[in-house]
């Protein structure tokens, strides 16, 4: 079945790249998408904000922006899968092109603007899929012309509160403009403030969901203190650590490096791991992380896991490496805790 689907991978990478995502998620709606047993052994079991997850292999916000294919995704081996960025209205996002692959760095660049359908179509489809197996988040965002961004995020909370296993408070994108101040102490205090009122009004003593925020990979290392302090007293449950990258390394070469976009794949895996350590040492345990950047296999993977990640997700290599992946990142994950004494993903966190 890898075979099968490598090349297929292959095929897809001949077309455009939007072309491709677009393609491979009707397929998958078609039911034509990997059906792998799922991956559920004890060392890989892991525990993020309250959630058990089968194991720590996470799809993204990016790949299914609707959540339209959940379950196809979930079967292909995936602990949980995060669907969006879905914004209250729908919006085209920005012009085309804008998602372009860069095959010789194992890296793609996007500035996609948050296109999507919009949170009545995506509350559609989870009230379709309730009572289903399976941990799928849902990843909030902003629409580009809202008036009060913040009342934005509270709206996908509200509307989505009890269909989703947890949300992402997506404030980290870098295409959607302005949408970074939001990171600022001050902007942040209002979003996080307003978002914990809304959860304790939603909240019951049977009925709670975690709340992770997505933060960028540009952050400085000044900032981090601060954000665990806030994400800490605010109550969230967790960082997601870290969305693309506006920096343009000079290994990706003078051919991108005027392109406009967040960067991701291998070119951003030192840089987000670096930060994920520093988030690590800074909460002291006290903040559950998942690492995100980079992650294209079993070291990796690994590597985030003992930077101090819980979880990991992934979504770019999956565009050079096919769904096969998710379970060599298992098969290796396994090994590399065994050889060194772990029983679990737990044990290995911020060992490194």
């Amino acid at each position: 079945m890898s075979v099968f689907y490598r090349a297929g991978t292959g095929l897809l990478r001949r077309l455009p790249a939007e072309r491709a995502h677009m393609t491979t998620v009707r397929l998958l709606r078609a039911g034509l998408g990997p059906k792998s047993p799922s991956i559920d052994r004890p060392e890989l079991h892991t525990t993020v904000g309250g959630l058990q997850m089968p194991n720590p292999v996470g799809l993204a916000a990016g790949f299914d922006k609707n959540a339209d294919v959940p379950d196809a995704m979930l079967r292909a081996g995936f602990g949980f899968v995060e669907c969006g960025t879905v914004t209250p209205r729908p919006q085209i996002g920005n012009a085309k092109p804008r998602l372009f692959r860069l095959s010789e760095h194992d890296a793609v660049i996007n500035r996609m603007g948050f296109n999507n359908a919009g949170l009545a179509a995506f509350e559609r489809r989870l009230q379709k899929r309730a009572g289903r197996p399976g941990l799928v988040g849902a990843n909030l965002g902003a629409n580009k012309d809202s008036t009060d961004r913040v009342a934005d995020y509270v709206t996908g909370l509200e509307r989505l509160w009890g269909l989703s296993d947890y949300f992402t408070i997506n404030i980290s994108s870098p295409n959607t403009p302005g949408l970074r101040k939001l990171q600022g102490a001050d902007e942040m205090d209002e979003l996080l403030g307003r978002l914990q009122e809304a959860r304790e009004t939603l909240r019951t003593d049977d009925e709670d969901f975690p709340l992770f925020l997505k933060v960028a990979p540009d952050l400085t290392e000044s900032a981090v203190p601060r954000v665990v302090e806030q994400v800490r007293g605010f109550g969230f449950d967790g960082l997601i650590v870290a969305n693309t990258t506006i920096d343009r390394p000079e290994s990706i070469g003078a051919r991108w490096a005027d392109e406009a976009g967040g960067l991701s794949g291998q070119p951003l895996f030192e840089k987000s791991t670096r930060l994920l350590a520093q988030f690590h040492a800074e909460a002291r345990g006290e903040i559950d992380l998942i690492g995100v950047g980079g992650v294209g296999s079993a070291e990796q993977a690994y590597a985030k896991i003992r930077a101090g990640a819980r979880a990991v997700q992934l979504y770019s290599a999956l565009v050079f490496h096919g769904p096969a992946l998710v379970g060599e990142i298992c098969d290796g994950l396994v090994e590399r805790l065994r050889a060194d004494g772990f029983a679990n993903v737990g044990e290995a966190v911020g060992t490194a």
